[in-house]
């Protein structure tokens, strides 16, 4: 078990605190060149998403314009009018991603898988490094201008469906997430850096309402052009 992983998690307002919710909602903003990259400029360029805290799970509403509502779940993705009726559905969605690369076009139900299993990674965080079969181990620090930030090298188990099996958490001095770098495999294994920042408090929990994603270089570092994808939360809520 790692100090550094309890010593975040505590940071973030702590297991127990977070063990008292089910779900977490926000108002999403979204831009950045991913989305027109994959022939969805503006399906969730603004919606509200809802990810699950007990299973992993997770709903855009509305996705796109037209009423629908998304469902996320490792094993199946679908597509909902508001009231629950199912329009579109797709098993192991995962394997429709084979051969793609940065530049495939995804289909509604593609980026719903996408969009679900991303933000549920990134609203349970650093918290789903308690979940079982989830290992962590502390790097050597890497220095930036502000200080020093300790890493987490997080091995993630084949029922978590995420960006990459391995990903690296960059902590600052008071054990705040600040950067999450991982590699995209269904987008032909795209290497990612994931700036974090502009924390808010809600009902004891920290979460991070501004996050900003690049391309990463071999060596770990990134430039700010182009601009990935672009994250704004508000109106972050528990229940």
């Amino acid at each position: 078990m790692s100090r550094l992983r309890d010593f975040v998690i505590d940071a973030h307002g702590g297991l127990p605190r977070w063990q008292e919710f089910e779900q977490v909602s926000a108002d999403l903003h979204q831009g950045g060149v991913l989305w027109g990259l994959k022939g969805q400029p503006d399906t969730l360029s603004r919606t509200n998403v809802t990810v699950g805290l007990r299973s992993e799970w997770a709903s855009h509403a509305p996705f796109g314009t037209d009423r629908r509502r998304s469902r996320f779940e490792p094993g199946r993705v679908a597509l909902e009018s508001m009231d629950g009726t199912r329009l579109e559905e797709l098993a192991a969605p995962r394997q429709s991603f084979a051969g793609h690369t940065l530049q495939t076009p995804w289909t509604d139900l593609q980026l719903a898988y996408f969009a679900g299993c991303a933000m549920w990674t990134y609203l349970t965080l650093p918290f789903l490094l308690a979940w079982p079969g989830v290992e962590s181990e502390e790097l050597e620090p890497w220095t930036t201008d502000s200080g020093d930030w300790r890493r987490l090298a997080v091995r993630f188990p084949p029922t978590i469906a995420t960006h990459s099996t391995l990903q690296t958490l960059y902590f600052d001095g008071d054990g705040l997430l600040k950067r999450h770098d991982y590699n995209v495999e269904i987008a032909g294994n795209t290497p990612g850096a994931h700036l974090v920042g502009d924390y808010v408090e809600v009902s004891g929990i920290r979460f991070p309402s501004r996050r900003r994603i690049y391309a990463r270089q071999p060596d770990d570092s990134f430039g700010t052009e182009p601009l990935v994808v672009s994250i704004d939360l508000s109106n972050i809520r528990l229940s």
